[in-house]
């Protein structure tokens, strides 16, 4: 049974599982901010209606001059995407028939694009419960691959590396001709995250690909820019298409990099409602990942497989996302995005009726 992909759309979950999808579900699935994009977006989309009209700005060179400033970077460091699944492609293409390590788990695209381009690819499997990385496996790995990736803060886990980890791993790329890329679609959504983004001028072998689908909500626009030496970003730049950044993307764009307010508002209601779910959680009896963001694994000890708990849960109207496609966990976990405090509610009911029910 080929159960999807990605998140969203649980029709597809339904029906591969061959259940009836209730009338109203609630999709755990989706990891992107539970506000919703920001209102300033909204407030603005009929002003905006008028640039469909018109082909888009090839270069997106306002969105790239705001990114630039708030990175402390020059535009030719930044080379703006469809969503961040565009831009792995892209670098999916750099590295054509070449020899990829992937830090597993990890998002699914980092092996389907490689593969697609010819490479050979190994796969790094960090350990529950922490999945930490071990930099004395890395660097025997490094020395046989062109590239390494890297999702941090992790997708599924949510959990965090230390900076020293970091630093030492990048150090041991660059020593050793290897790209180190590091996805880091979810960092905005910890207030604490240490940023990479200052090495990329000094490096020859940094990549960070960045994703403002998350936090801003603006998924169904898909936007995302990646983070390079210039030699890097002409690169890839060949491999894109031409106005490969929608016009009211790019209009999205410029209004969610001034919104550092609804960040913020965003990072303290998202840490707060994640321990608070997953205080009570634990007390109930699951294990949990140690996330650090808006999704979080889920495990009940007594199952190996957590397919009864999936079916159980859908059949209640939640959606969770499985994780029988993530090399290491293969199905062992659920994961979790943090919503709104009352569907959060509804999640911690559900998963309470089925420990009741054991």
């Amino acid at each position: 049974m080929n159960l999807p992909l990605h998140g969203s759309n649980p029709n597809y979950l339904y029906h591969a599982l061959n259940l009836t999808m209730p009338k109203n579900v609630i999709d755990f699935s989706v990891n992107v901010n539970p506000f919703g994009p920001p209102k300033s977006i909204k407030e603005k989309w009929e002003e905006w209606f008028s640039v469909i009209g018109d082909y888009p700005d090839p270069e997106g060179r306002e969105l790239l001059r705001l990114i630039a400033e708030s990175e402390g970077l020059p535009v030719s460091n930044i080379l703006l995407g469809n969503g961040g699944a565009e831009l792995i492609t892209l670098i999916g293409r750099m590295l054509t028939n070449k020899h990829i390590g992937i830090i597993q788990p990890a998002f699914s695209e980092y092996e389907k694009v490689t593969k697609a381009s010819g490479c050979q690819i190994c796969h790094i499997n960090l350990s529950a419960p922490d999945w930490k990385l071990d930099l004395n496996e890395l660097s025997e790995v490094i020395i046989n691959v062109d590239a390494i990736f890297l999702c941090h803060p992790n997708n599924p886990t949510g959990t965090i590396q230390s900076s020293e980890d970091i630093r030492h791993l990048l150090a041991i790329c660059e020593a050793n001709n290897c790209y180190l890329i590091i996805d880091e679609a979810f960092y905005d959504f910890y207030t604490d995250y240490v940023q990479l983004s200052h090495e990329i001028q000094n490096s020859d072998y940094l990549l960070i690909i960045r994703s403002l689908t998350k936090m801003y909500a603006i998924a169904g626009l898909r936007l995302g820019y990646v983070l390079a030496n210039e030699r890097v970003i002409k690169q890839l730049r060949a491999y894109q298409p031409e106005w490969s950044v929608n016009a009211l993307a790019l209009e999205a764009g410029k209004e969610c990099i001034n919104e550092l307010s609804f960040v913020q508002k965003t990072q303290r209601f998202i840490q707060a409602e994640r321990e608070r779910v997953q205080t009570v959680l634990k007390e109930t009896g699951y294990i949990l990942s140690d996330s650090q963001v808006n999704f979080y694994l889920l495990k009940d000890p007594s199952l190996g497989n957590q397919r009864p708990l999936l079916k159980f849960l859908l059949k209640n109207g939640i959606v969770p996302r499985h994780t029988e496609n993530f090399p290491g966990l293969a199905g062992e976990w659920l994961r979790f995005a943090v919503r709104l405090e009352k569907e959060n509610n509804r999640l911690v009911e559900a998963l309470s009726q089925w420990k009741q029910k054991d």
